[in-house]
């Protein structure tokens, strides 16, 4: 009678495991692609944040397989980049027997979980039957040119001696090694994501996203329209771009401020000010654009010595350098409006810039802060008086009648720096001939494999560690056939995770990326959640890579998934972050050990809103285990044949109540209702019977589905509990017999009180009449009016 966790969860595993219950199958059914983040194998194994993410998922995807849906619930690895070589680097443990080992545990502890995944559809993103396709995509985006070189500045750290991705850099530091991190030129492999810029956000209407993440989208993409004035430099026969979204504030232009790149910097910079800038320069280099670019960060700058002209009226302005402008957007220059923009006031309040007023609001008050809102023109000549929409429009048409500004559209989004110059990623297949210029290895060449090597640090030359394979660097150009070399970049770990979706539809096709047939049954997937910090970049770039599919008519929709949700963190029972430095880390095998996976599973989905970060709770694990303890009891010595209709209308009311809340991922409240109807059923035991808690149990597989699966099979039951019909209420069973009425005077709330359901205007008027809380409020004064809201509430004009 005991529930013994461990034998019951180690015999249903390896139960469904042997008959592949949950093996995915084109069929005539309707499909659910249900989609995790496939994990990164590190060598510390899952943390308890993870199973929150996939047991949700999970949870849908058993309910959708109750529901008669065909689901494909796949997983596999991101097993490519930077912190398996920072591993191997630090252990001795070569990249390949590292992954091989993380995978392996993480998927005996995935396992352990119980969770619902076909497991036939693995795969890893290291396994060159996989990366071939990752491979293919990029020779299909060098042959529609969404592929191209350049040289460019990137991040840089001169320890590691290794390019580094803007997410790689925290607090301007190497996030591998801690080092500064410094600026460098450096030649690139691009993917031209800007292309897309406007269809990535326009087809953001397509989908189902939460509205922070589409909001998340629109902003890293950072869409504005404007006009772009020129600014004649006083002394230099050259013109400054600039690139503005307010050319109503123009008369209030004090200065320029350059990024520490601007093409023109050199040229304007004069004697006087020389070694200032230089010095100013040098000290940018060292932050990363990501770290220059954050709004709460302090503006800092120099002044060039040299001067432009404000193109309105010839009035001569400084012109400065300053390092939170970038080069690579809106020309690399930007117009200093003090008294109208809050960066450029606190810019200009720090170096004594001239703040002039041209906006005119009410709530104006530049001794404190700058005007940002819409207004009056002032100080502005021939506008003056005009608002700032419509000073806009004659401001901008006056400039392009002069030649002097055009209208335009800028983004933020920059092309996707798509090199990286370590060992541990996919070879980029092209090579470089000195005749034919970049040319790309033949279809039928892939996988180009990574070579094995005895050495895999960073070199002192800033290269790849493949460029010390002279064997393997050395080769023939297939186009000419004369002497080239192999490109020494690899991928980065986006690479491989930006199209995974589309492997699971056919992971097996040796010919193919996947079957036109597999691809238009599977995709799109129809559900995914992942963490918000995935909800920028990642989710970004696996959209543009499937766009540029779908134009390349690969693919047979525009977007790829048509669901976007996202969980909420696993805090540390001390309100931080866990972390193996602050020792605060939970593991789940510890969790599954003591109190077993179903205990872990229906924790993490009670400890609170899905979508919040949470404190675990060693107490919150143990009442959990209670609980299905009591499930457990409740089942096994039930004796009662027939339930009561007060106890079918219980449950009845808790299936509408846990099918809704799992379609809303409010999985915490679908526990909390079990939970009560566990404890009437303990303290009303004669009136639940046998049908009544098959019914919970149904309720209760997607998130316990070991314990439902033994209770199941011990009420005699030989189909899996798991591949029964999801139950469904009888909306005459859950009507409420009672509700409370709101009784108002006038409006204002006076009284309540729990009255029959159906109840009519004059039944529930003489009840009203007959409580003394209302006859001591109307006394001997005339009702006037009687408003009733039937079901709910009466309200009496007096």
């Amino acid at each position: 009678m005991t529930y013994k966790h461990k034998k019951i969860e180690k015999k249903w595993q390896k139960k469904w495991e042997e008959d592949k219950i949950y093996k995915a199958e084109k069929s005539d059914a309707e499909k659910f692609f249900a989609l995790i983040e496939f994990p990164y194998p590190s060598g510390a194994g899952l943390h308890v944040g993870h199973p929150r993410s996939f047991t949700a998922m999970d949870i849908l995807s058993r309910k959708r397989r109750m529901e008669g849906y065909n689901v494909l619930f796949p997983i596999g690895w991101d097993a490519f980049g930077l912190p398996t070589e920072n591993y191997a680097i630090k252990t001795g443990i070569r990249p390949e027997e590292a992954t091989k080992k993380n995978v392996a545990n993480f998927k005996r502890q995935l396992k352990s979980l119980g969770l619902s995944f076909d497991w036939d559809r693995e795969i890893n993103t290291t396994d060159p039957e996989y990366y071939k396709w990752t491979q293919w995509i990029f020779l299909q985006l060098l042959k529609n040119d969404l592929a191209y070189q350049d040289e460019m500045p990137i991040n840089w750290c001169p320890s590691c001696k290794i390019g580094l991705a803007n997410e790689e850099v925290i607090d301007h530091k190497c996030e591998r090694c801690g080092e500064e991190v410094v600026q460098k030129n450096q030649k690139q492999w691009m993917l031209k994501i800007t292309d897309y810029a406007d269809r990535l956000i326009e087809d953001l209407d397509k989908v189902n996203y939460l509205e922070k993440i589409k909001k998340q989208q629109k902003e890293w993409i950072g869409r504005s329209e404007g006009t772009e004035i020129s600014f004649p430099v006083k002394n230099l026969d050259k013109e400054i771009e600039v690139f503005t979204t307010r050319p109503d504030t123009i008369f209030g232009v004090t200065a320029l401020v350059l990024a520490p790149g601007h093409e023109l910097v050199n040229q304007i910079i004069t004697d006087k000010q020389s070694q200032k800038v230089k010095d100013y320069i040098k000290k940018s280099k060292r932050k990363s654009e990501f770290e220059r670019t954050k709004l709460d960060k302090e503006k800092t700058g120099v002044f060039t010595g040299s001067y432009c002209l404000n193109p309105i009226n010839n009035k001569k302005i400084p012109i400065w350098i300053g390092d939170y402008v970038v080069a690579s957007y809106g020309g690399g220059a930007v117009m200093v409006v003090p008294a109208h923009d809050q960066r450029d006031y606190e810019f200009a309040k720090e170096y004594g810039i001239e703040i002039k007023e041209v906006i005119h609001g009410e709530n104006s008050n530049l001794d404190e802060e700058a005007y940002t809102e819409s207004g009056k023109l002032v100080n502005s000549g021939d506008f003056n008086d005009l608002d700032s929409e419509e000073a806009k429009e004659k401001i901008t048409k006056f400039l392009k009648e002069k030649g002097v500004a055009k209208k335009t559209i800028k983004y933020k989004l920059r092309d996707w720096v798509f090199s990286r110059q370590h060992y541990w990623g996919e070879p980029i297949p092209v090579v470089h001939c000195e005749e034919c210029g970049v040319v790309p290895l033949p279809e039928e060449e892939l996988p180009l494999k990574l070579p094995y090597i005895e050495r895999y640090e960073p070199t002192d030359s800033g290269e790849s560690p493949l460029a010390n394979i002279e064997n393997w660097v050395k080769t023939k150009c297939p186009k000419c056939g004369g002497p080239a070399k192999r490109e020494t970049d690899t991928m980065p770990n986006w690479a491989g995770s930006n199209w995974y979706y589309l492997r699971y539809c056919d992971p097996h096709n040796d010919k193919e990326i996947a079957s036109k047939e597999n691809m238009e049954y599977w995709m799109p997937v129809d559900w995914y959640n992942g963490g918000m910090e995935h909800t920028t970049l990642h989710l970004l770039y696996s959209r543009f890579i499937y766009k540029a599919l779908y134009d390349f008519g690969i693919v047979p929709q525009s977007e790829p998934y048509k669901k976007r949700t996202a969980h909420g963190m696993i805090l540390a029972e001390d309100g931080r972050k866990m972390s193996k430095s602050l020792g605060n880390v939970i593991n789940p095998d510890d969790i599954v050990k003591e109190f077993g996976a179903d205990t872990l599973r229906v924790y993490e989905m009670f400890m609170g809103p899905f979508d919040q970060a949470i404190e675990w709770s060693q107490d919150g694990v143990k009442g959990v285990r209670r609980f299905l303890s009591r499930v457990w009891s409740l089942v096994k010595e039930n004796s009662t044949k027939e339930s009561s209709e007060e106890a079918l209308k219980k449950i009845h009311r808790l299936t509408k109540r846990v099918d809704q809340d799992i379609e809303e991922m409010k999985f915490n409240t679908a526990i909390s209702g079990c939970m009560e109807f566990v404890n009437f059923a303990y303290k009303n035991k004669k009136k639940v019977g046998k049908d009544v808690l098959e019914k919970l149990l149904l309720l209760l597989a997607p998130f316990a589905p070991h314990i439902t699966e033994e209770l199941w099979h011990d009420l005699s039951k030989e189909k899996s509990i798991h591949l029964q019909d999801w139950p469904e209420y009888d909306p005459k069973l859950i009507k409420k017999e009672e509700f409370v009425l709101i009784i108002q005077i006038n409006g204002k709330l006076r009284d309540k009180f729990k009255v029959k359901t159906g109840i009519s205007k004059e039944e529930a008027k003489e009840l009203v009449l007959q409580r003394n809380k209302i006859k001591s409020k109307i006394k001997d004064k005339k009702i006037k009016k009687i408003i009733y809201v039937p079901n709910k509430l009466m309200n009496l004009v007096i």
